[in-house]
């Protein structure tokens, strides 16, 4: 009884961050273009933020945040360029990324990792609902491992980083604009989101961080999943971040602590800002509790 309790508890925390996107007045979003290098772009209004490729071939977007700002998605792209809309990628499922398929999904490809597709077709019930998605918002074109699109003078890779904020990942790497998309791989400046309930680790995910920025070519600049746009050092603070908060979590579960007795204990000073964001400390707690217990 005590560990369903705890599961609630977990589920009802954790859901807080994307219905609170989801509750949101859409009308009062305003949608805001940053130049990133090259010919790449990001967006942001609410939810994940936008990758935008525009150029000679017309316009990719990466991700596509919430069906009712697709008007002002739209209206920013046009902003940025009058090609057509040409491919979408999805970093994930989770619908602060993915709800604008069912709008820009008739007008081009959508791709996505394998399970991308699978997750949205099924919808979920924990730790957040989110109903199946229409057929016009799946991904038409799906990856296991990577895919590379070849558009606007560069080589655009995507590719897949399992076990992480969920199992469908993607990570797209611009390799001529020197840009990387990470999708919800990166929180910046607070601490993430990690949906055990879609296949994702907090092991993994601080495996695939490093991994990225292994892969990070000189100077690059990264769009995040949330948060401003960030350079290899914003990374790297980043998962110091992961690395030391796991770390201390890890040690007070071998010491036989309970969750309660380490939410009570908290973190230490340094990482209290990054539980200013919608991911609170006791909440960031409590999924790494979840992740190093279950079985």
């Amino acid at each position: 009884m005590k560990t369903h309790s705890l599961l609630i508890s977990a589920i009802v925390t954790l859901a807080a961050a994307p219905l609170s996107f989801a509750q949101q007045d859409f009308s009062k979003v305003e949608i805001k273009a940053t130049q990133v290098s090259g010919n790449v772009y990001m967006l942001q209004g609410a939810g994940g933020n936008i990758g935008v490729s525009v150029g000679a071939d017309g316009i990719l977007i990466v991700d596509d945040e919430f069906a009712p700002l697709a008007d002002k998605i739209k209206a920013a792209l046009k902003s940025l360029g009058d090609g057509k809309l040409r491919f979408i990628l999805n970093t994930h499922w989770h619908s602060d990324h993915t709800d604008g398929n069912k709008v820009f999904g008739p007008e081009a490809p959508i791709i996505a990792q394998t399970n991308v597709r699978k997750r949205l077709q099924e919808g979920s019930t924990a730790p957040f609902k989110q109903d199946p998605a229409p057929k016009e918002a799946l991904p038409v074109i799906t990856f296991d491992q990577s895919v590379s699109i070849h558009f606007n003078g560069e080589e655009i890779r995507v590719i897949h980083f399992p076990r992480g904020h969920t199992d469908g990942d993607a990570v797209i790497f611009f390799t001529a604009a020197n840009v990387v998309h990470m999708g919800d791989d990166f929180f910046n400046g607070m601490f993430p989101f990690i949906d055990l309930d879609s296949g994702g680790d907090v092991d993994g995910y601080v495996k695939n961080v490093g991994e990225v920025l292994a892969k990070l070519p000189p100077g690059a600049k990264i769009i995040p999943g949330h948060g401003a746009l960030a350079t290899a050092d914003d990374l790297k603070a980043y998962q110091r971040m992961l690395l030391e908060t796991t770390g201390i979590v890890k040690r007070k579960i071998a010491a036989k602590k309970s969750l309660a007795q380490i939410k009570k204990e908290g973190l230490p000073e340094e990482w209290k800002s990054w539980g200013t964001g919608f991911i609170k400390t006791e909440a960031w707690i409590e999924t790494l509790y979840r992740s190093f217990t279950r079985k």
